[in-house]
Formats: structure tokens, C-alpha cells, sequence
């Protein structure tokens, strides 16, 4: 089917995950993205572990669905390649340090001059003004500075970070969604030239009613664990096998689930009476609650609770998850290989649009590996690409030792 931004380019000069991650979302949706990496090396992330063989899975998390094209960024002929491409691109991507896109020539005139409705999406550590404006920000970083790490936790002494880069990921998606909101109001005579986010807006952002708690009450949230910091019964609950996550979430849900319980006294209790009283006497409902689920083991509960309209289920390993029923059934998963024969399964985009789910149509490219198409859309010429090579400004995946493979 016809993908909404089918016809959009976009030039992706990022690297490592936030707004490899935006990109990837884009391509999903059918944006032409064609990522410029650096001949040293090419994108940080394909030196993170984990490693299959000699391919970074960091970096193919992140990066299905594009074109690549790999240059020396330091020469002039290198710089001069992603200028050709901004010429006739919509968007173009990158999350440096402030001020690196103008050391590397592009300027926000130079961009202008050949393109004056360029859209340029950028992310940052800490945004485009302030004392740390200049200063790099990294995911686990900002996710102490922001708060995150405090709630996040077991008990007040003990900070956590989230298992996942959750604030490079949600960074990703907010420049995403700002990017599109400049394609949409080009078209509306509403132009957008320049999107900017930064990992502290985005991880404050994401404290939503705890950080409305710090901010109107003037309370720091207690971290609760595997509960949920205001509901009740709301978290990870012991059965007579493996714990289960249950969210009572409302009164009726609470009534069900006294019922299914067998413990109907509970309902007139005037300390679970209300959801307010449940949270305040958490650890005493807790108590009660276990005593009855440890008396039958979790795959037999788990039906029952779902049953009630009440979410309930187990806590898997990723293993787990991505062999379970609902996410074959979700089609989550697509099989493929990489250009030298390897397996490479990988994880499609999370849009389905008109009962269409996102694909995966290409695999993460290795270095350099679609440089010679992207270079001759550009209007270079085998000569051209021969020389490029020979003087170490390109690497072309179909170049071996600067000669046509």
C-alpha cells in the first residue's frame, strides 16, 4: 500500500540512537532515508555490543529501512556530497553538539539557499539555550538530571536506571512527530523550518503526574518499586509460582475483584474503600491480596483475573515475549538477511495504518553498501566514484581496493 510519506527524503546525518531511532520511524511511513556516515569508522553504534559476528545489534535495532552512503565528512568533496543531497531533500536529520553543523560548512543560509523549505530536525542533551546548552548529554545522564533515576528505584537510597535508553527512544519519537508536524504545515502555508528537542525536555516530559506532584504540591514522589506510585492494587503480586502483574485501576475493577478473590468484606472496609484509601494502606491490601494468590499458581489465576476485564499478566524475559502467541499473532517479528547472507530477524516499526502493520522492506545496510547508488543519483559518474575511492572520500559496498567488484 501507499505509505504516507512516500516521495519525502530525508538525510540523516545522525548517529547512535535518539535520532537514528526518529529516522527509522520515518522510513517505516515510507520516508526515502539516506544516512551519512563517516569513513572513520561510520556510526558510533556499530561499535556497541551486542555483537552477532561483526554486526553491532545495537545499531540494527535502529536502522531498518534506510539507504546508506559513507564519506569522509573532513574533506571537501565529502562535505560537498550532503550538500548535493540537501538540495532536493524535505528533511534533513542530525543530533551534533550545537554549532557542529555550521564547523561542517552547512549553515542554516547555506541549507536555505538551494532549499528554502528544508525542514531540519535536530536533538540535543539539554536544548538551545541555557548554561548546558554546549554541554554533551547522554541517555543515563539525563536520566539522573531529570528525575527519572529517583523514582525508579526500590526504596528513597537505591536509584535505578530504566533497563532500556528509554530517553534517547522517546527523544526519537518527539522529533518524529515535530518533523511531521513541518511536512503537514508546508502544506498548510504553516512552514516549519527547524525542529529541536533535546533528552532533559523529553525525560521531564515523561514524569507527567509525578513530576505535577513535585511541581504543585512541592512533594518529591516516593519511589514504590513494582507498585504503582497512587493506584492500588496496582503492581507485582506474589502467586503460589511466579509473580504476576495485576492493575486494579478503578472501583468496579475493585468489586470484581474481591469477588473473584473471594474476599467480599473488603468492599465495605473503610480502608479500601475508596482508591484513595487502597493507596494509603497499600502494604495491609497487599498483604491480604497475596494471602489468597499464593494459594494457586499463576497460569491459573491469569485467565481468571483477564476474564474479570481486570489487566493481569506475567512478567517474561524478552525470549518469552517474543515467542509468545500475541506477539507471532502481531506478526511482530520479520525474518531477513543482511547484504553477506547473514540472519538478521529483526523487530517491525509499531504502526499499523488501515489494518496494514509497518514492515521492514530493507535490513540495517552494512557500511558503505548503497554509497554507489546514492552517488550516481548524484550525478557522479564510474570515474568519479574510482577517484572518490582511491582517495579515501567514499567507501562503496561494490568497491574492491578502488575498482568495480
Amino acid at each position: 500500500m501507499a505509505k504516507p510519506l512516500d516521495g519525502i527524503r530525508v538525510i540523516d546525518l545522525s548517529r547512535a540512537l535518539a535520532e537514528p531511532y526518529c529516522t527509522a520511524l520515518l522510513a517505516d511511513m515510507g520516508a526515502d532515508v539516506i544516512k551519512v556516515e563517516s569513513l572513520n569508522g561510520g556510526d558510533t553504534a556499530r561499535q556497541w555490543p551486542p555483537f552477532d559476528g561483526e554486526h553491532s545489534l545495537y545499531f540494527d535495532s535502529v536502522n531498518r529501512n534506510k539507504r546508506w552512503v559513507c564519506i569522509n565528512f573532513y574533506s571537501a568533496e565529502g562535505r560537498d556530497i550532503p550538500e548535493r543531497h540537501v538540495a532536493d531533500a524535505d528533511v534533513l536529520v542530525e543530533n551534533f553538539k550545537l554549532g557542529t553543523l555550521d564547523t561542517l560548512g552547512l549553515t542554516a543560509s547555506r541549507l536555505a539557499e538551494p532549499n528554502p523549505t528544508l525542514v531540519v530536525g535536530s536533538v540535543n542533551g539539554f536544548g538551545i539555550t541555557g548554561p548546558l546548552k554546549d554541554d554533551a548529554g547522554l541517555d543515563q545522564v539525563v536520566q539522573g538530571m531529570s528525575g527519572l533515576m529517583s523514582i525508579t528505584e526500590p526504596d528513597a537510597d537505591h536509584g535505578y536506571r530504566v533497563g532500556i535508553p528509554i530517553v534517547d527512544i522517546t527523544s526519537g519519537m518527539i522529533c518524529a512527530f515535530g518533523i511531521v508536524l513541518a511536512l503537514v504545515g508546508l502544506s498548510s502555508a504553516r512552514p516549519v523550518s527547524r525542529v529541536t528537542t533535546s533528552l532533559l525536555e523529553t525525560a521531564l516530559n515523561l514524569s507527567v503526574f509525578q513530576g505535577q506532584r513535585a511541581l504543585s504540591l512541592h512533594e518529591d514522589p516516593v519511589p514504590q518499586g513494582n507498585d504503582h506510585p497512587t493506584i492500588a492494587p496496582y503492581g507485582t503480586f506474589r502467586t503460589a509460582t511466579e509473580p504476576l502483574n495485576i492493575a486494579v485501576g478503578n472501583d468496579k475493577q475493585w468489586h470484581a475483584f474481591c469477588e473473584l478473590l473471594q474476599i467480599p468484606d473488603t468492599e465495605g472496609d473503610p480502608r479500601f474503600d475508596t482508591g484513595a484509601h487502597r493507596s494509603a494502606d497499600r502494604s495491609e491490601l497487599k498483604i491480604l491480596l497475596e494471602s489468597v494468590l499464593t494459594t494457586r499458581p499463576a497460569s491459573e489465576w491469569t485467565p481468571l483475573i483477564s476474564r474479570a476485564s481486570i489487566p493481569c499478566g506475567p512478567i517474561y524475559s524478552y525470549s518469552q515475549a517474543f515467542a509468545s502467541e500475541q506477539v507471532t499473532a502481531l506478526g511482530l517479528i520479520r525474518a531477513g538477511r543482511r547484504a553477506d547472507g547473514t540472519a538478521q530477524p529483526l523487530l517491525r516499526g509499531p504502526l499499523t495504518l488501515d489494518g496494514v502493520a509497518s514492515d521492514v522492506d530493507s535490513p540495517p545496510p552494512l557500511l558503505g553498501q548503497h554509497s554507489d547508488e546514492v552517488l550516481r543519483y548524484l550525478g557522479f559518474s564510474d570515474d568519479d566514484l574510482t577517484r572518490l575511492v582511491d582517495d579515501h572520500r567514499v567507501r562503496l559496498g561494490m568497491y574492491e581496493t578502488g575498482k568495480l567488484a
